[in-house]
């Protein structure tokens, strides 16, 4: 168990260390960066929390996460990475998670994220959704129920804002993803997605 402790520490300081060194375009814009994939696979090796999703964990999971890396690029990413000119036009201040309990075998999740739009100021986008799962505690099924943009910098003109425009998803159209825990400490969270995308969270 000693080992085991070590060696996360060592893996979990290099791993963070080559995050740092990428800007926060290429951490979380789709990106080939297979030494970090190849860390995150040897802490997946050793999680000290193989049930994240159980009643004896859940505060270990619930809090607030910032995204600090993604292998494939996220939800959002991805589309605006095939825009021509993209590193010089659209800049990603952040993108973090907020997950709360909710009731039993199920919590809240809201993601964030804010950009930096050409001539348009800064813009924050918001998915409002919820965790549910069974018998497996390592893997939950996730749907949105609502959207909301918002205008925090229009124009880039500071101290002032627009109210958020809030869309809900009808609940005939709402679809479930699977979403796996693959490790869980008291500081860093690594989720994958059903096709093995990987999400490096570390705790705000």
């Amino acid at each position: 168990m000693m080992g085991n402790d070590t060696a996360r520490l060592s893996l979990k300081t290099e791993l963070l260390q080559r995050i740092a060194a990428l800007d926060v375009q290429q951490a979380l814009f789709p990106s080939s960066e297979p030494k970090i994939d190849e860390i995150v696979q040897k802490l997946e090796n050793i999680n000290p929390i193989a049930n994240p999703l159980s009643v004896n964990h859940l505060a270990d999971l619930t809090g607030n996460w910032q995204l600090v890396y993604a292998s494939r690029g996220t939800v959002v990413t991805r589309p605006l990475a095939s825009i021509a000119d993209i590193w010089g036009g659209i800049n990603i201040i952040g993108v973090w998670q907020r997950l709360v309990t909710g009731d039993t075998g199920k919590i809240s999740a809201t993601n964030g994220a804010e950009f930096e739009l050409p001539l348009l100021g800064n813009w924050h986008l918001s998915a409002d959704g919820v965790w549910s799962w069974g018998d497996d505690e390592q893997v939950a099924k996730v749907s949105f129920y609502a959207f909301a943009v918002q205008a925090i910098k229009p124009l880039g003109i500071a101290g002032w804002s627009l109210p958020p425009l809030k869309i809900p998803v009808l609940e005939f159209l709402r679809k479930e993803a699977l979403w796996i825990t693959s490790y869980l400490d008291e500081d860093i969270r690594v989720g994958r997605g059903a096709t093995g995308n990987l999400f490096v969270f570390r705790r705000e």
